[in-house]
């Protein structure tokens, strides 16, 4: 990728500061000029690790919610289709999936706001609940996608979502379908231990509790919808990101702690097996995603991944100063700029 974009970061003067970037660039308000989308229902498998646990796919069968917004049926299979995936405790509402979702439809591309199952109020369309490693489900719409004729497809994450384009990529490595043209990943934790331990560190209690707080209420939602399935839980005991893994994520979703999902679940796991072109967006200064040595040498010896970290952006923020004709969403501009260059690179 040969963009100027990549040199040219420079955080906007009053947000030089990690915590700033991201607290600002979560709530700092995007004005959508996308017309209503059209909602699809995708039906994603039972997890690998749950299949021992519930027996079979059929007895807890889920979907998810795609919002889709299509360019004109002449055109729309030669487009580049580009499917966002939000983060924890995100939805195709995010911030950050409306406005990358605006300037894709701008290009001319295909745009899929992508709901992970039980996110944006979906919680009674599945039976099991959703965690970072669930790459199957970003399959599941690529594989859908391709059957209704997309030809040129994208895959874009922000943080849990940047881990689940990843590991997908990595999963389906040399053996990726030609449609498949690019996959962007930002501020994704593909440590998943040390970036949740990084969570639990006292300057970041505000992240942590907000998380935490989410979490609970799903599960109680979720147990109030399928009591047979979600047992009761003494969630006082549940007091960081790491307890939630390790007494709900863990037994809930076939793994048996915190460790062992962690350990199955992170992109790091497959980042070497990844062949398509592939952006990966990383701060330092983010507050709680950490790259361990072992993964940077990964990404950086792999020919097909272009590792960009700057030394400012915060988590999943990056906002630069705006100038006429540019908002500064520095990292909506550049996710854009690596898709487009994928669509005319034929």
């Amino acid at each position: 990728m040969t963009s100027a974009l990549i040199q040219e970061f420079e955080p906007r003067w009053w947000l030089r500061n990690g915590h700033l970037q991201t607290i600002v660039g979560n709530f700092l308000p995007r004005k959508s000029r996308l017309a209503a989308p059209v909602t699809e229902f995708v039906d994603v498998p039972l997890p690998p690790e749950m299949r021992e646990r519930h027996g079979s796919d059929a007895l807890i069968a889920s979907r998810i919610v795609c919002h889709c917004h299509w360019q004109p049926e002449e055109v729309r299979a030669e487009r580049m289709t580009v499917v966002l995936v939000h983060g924890l405790e995100g939805s195709s509402h995010s911030q950050y999936v409306v406005g990358n979702a605006n300037k894709l439809w701008d290009a001319g591309c295909n745009v899929v706001r992508m709901n992970m199952r039980n996110c944006g109020w979906t919680d009674a369309l599945s039976g099991t609940l959703y965690h970072s490693g669930l790459s199957c489900d970003v399959l599941a719409v690529l594989e859908w996608l391709i059957a209704h004729g997309m030809r040129k497809i994208a895959l874009a994450g922000y943080s849990m979502g940047g881990n689940m384009v990843l590991k997908a990529a990595g999963e389906l490595g040399a053996k990726a379908p030609a449609e498949l043209k690019a996959v962007v990943a930002v501020s994704p934790p593909m440590d998943l231990r040390e970036s949740a331990d990084a969570l639990g560190l006292k300057q970041n209690w505000l992240y942590e509790r907000r998380f935490i707080k989410a979490l609970k209420t799903r599960y109680r939602r979720k147990r109030a919808l399928f009591p047979a399935v979600f047992l009761p839980m003494k969630m006082e005991r549940v007091k960081s990101i790491r307890d939630f893994d390790e007494f709900v994520t863990g037994p809930q979703c076939g793994f048996t702690g915190a460790n062992d999902y962690y350990a199955r679940s992170g992109a790091a796991l497959v980042a070497n097996r990844i062949a398509m072109p592939t952006l990966v967006l990383h701060a330092w200064d983010d507050p709680f995603i950490r790259l361990t040595a072992a993964t940077r040498a990964k990404l950086l010896a792999n020919e097909w991944i272009t590792l960009v970290e700057p030394q400012h952006g915060g988590h999943c923020a990056f906002l630069a100063e705006p100038a006429e004709g540019y908002d500064g969403y520095w990292a909506e501009h550049l996710l854009r700029e690596f898709v487009m260059e994928r669509m005319d690179a034929e």
